[in-house]
């Protein structure tokens, strides 16, 4: 994925929507195998990597659960928090040491009720993310579980 992709904050934002989501970030970092949600879990937070590589995962039943994507500097990592019941539909894994940029879902939530035109920006860019991870999710699990694959060579 380009550094232009529309799933990535700068592209995805205005400059102004960039500022007042930044202004309730908090940076963290996560070392190298570090859980940072399960499938299932209270989605609370979400986190835009600066620098590292995070994995998204979805349970396999009987088996190691499947990576999706891997997401890298500018991308979102999580997206339940936007949507009820705030439950993470995958799992998340820092691959490498992670520097990242977490935000407490509640307090954006309140954000984007509270500014109308912050909402639409933030629910596109999410809803841009989601669209992207649907479609990754489906090609991965074509690739691993059927037959002839997805016959995708993206």
């Amino acid at each position: 994925m380009s550094i232009s992709s529309p799933t990535r904050i700068a592209a995805a934002l205005p400059a102004d929507c960039r500022s007042q989501l930044m202004e309730l970030a908090r940076e963290v970092n996560f070392a190298e195998g570090t859980r940072l949600f399960r499938e299932g879990g209270h989605a609370d937070r979400f986190w835009i990597v600066r620098s590292g590589t995070v994995t998204l995962d979805v349970h396999v039943p009987g088996r190691r659960a499947a990576v999706i994507e891997s997401l890298g500097a500018g991308q979102l990592v999580g997206c339940s928090w936007l949507f009820k019941p705030y439950t993470w539909r995958l799992g998340a894994e820092a691959m490498t040491p992670v520097r990242a940029y977490e935000f407490d879902a509640a307090r954006v939530r309140m954000l984007v009720d509270a500014d109308s035109g912050f909402g639409s920006a933030v629910g596109q860019w999410v809803g841009q993310v989601l669209a992207h991870r649907l479609q990754a999710a489906r090609v991965r699990l074509l690739d691993l579980y059927a037959p002839y694959g997805s016959g995708s060579f993206l």
